[in-house]
């Protein structure tokens, strides 16, 4: 599996050890509250074991520390294989200082050059504005708004989907 590495981040696979990490994320409510409702320890180990074995998901480190600071992936379409989707998500002490900026613009080169991928499209709830400016700022445009699609705890948020074709950013 590969490794990306920036000016500023290392982005490499998932290692048993960053199982601590990957737990205090998903059991935060602040990450949480725009990704979903926060899972059973069991379930959040299916997940993370799944981490384990993807081809195109990485943990987010400065190059100088080994303390992760999120993480960032890529899921490529069975039916549409030279698209993919990608989701990240930055612990809030590293939010607002151009990681998860960094991250994407490195995943989407990667997924280009290397994968083949042609099309990379996000996710992201309407009332997540960190990043909505992260996914623009990277050059993805907005191509639907998904009304009342995404439920967490019991509350309908609306979707928007981003895209961001090869050659495009």
């Amino acid at each position: 599996m590969a490794t990306i590495t920036t000016p500023r981040l290392t982005l490499s696979p998932f290692e048993p050890a960053d199982w601590p990490f990957f737990l205090r994320l998903r059991e935060s409510p602040e990450i949480m509250r725009y990704m979903a409702a926060i899972a059973a320890e069991k379930e959040t180990r299916r997940l993370f074991a799944a981490r384990l074995t993807a081809p195109h998901t990485f943990v987010i480190r400065a190059q100088d520390d080994d303390t992760p600071l999120g993480d960032i992936g890529l899921q490529i379409s069975a039916k549409y294989p030279e698209e993919a989707d990608i989701g990240y998500t930055v612990i809030a002490a590293a939010q607002g200082r151009g990681i998860a900026s960094e991250a994407l613009q490195a995943v989407c080169e990667y997924a280009f050059i290397r994968v083949g991928v042609k099309a990379v499209n996000a996710y992201v709830l309407a009332d997540n504005g960190g990043s909505v400016r992260v996914l623009e700022k990277a050059g993805f445009v907005r191509t639907q708004v998904l009304e009342q699609a995404y439920e967490i705890n019991g509350v309908r948020y609306d979707d928007w989907v981003y895209r961001l074709e090869y050659g495009a950013a």
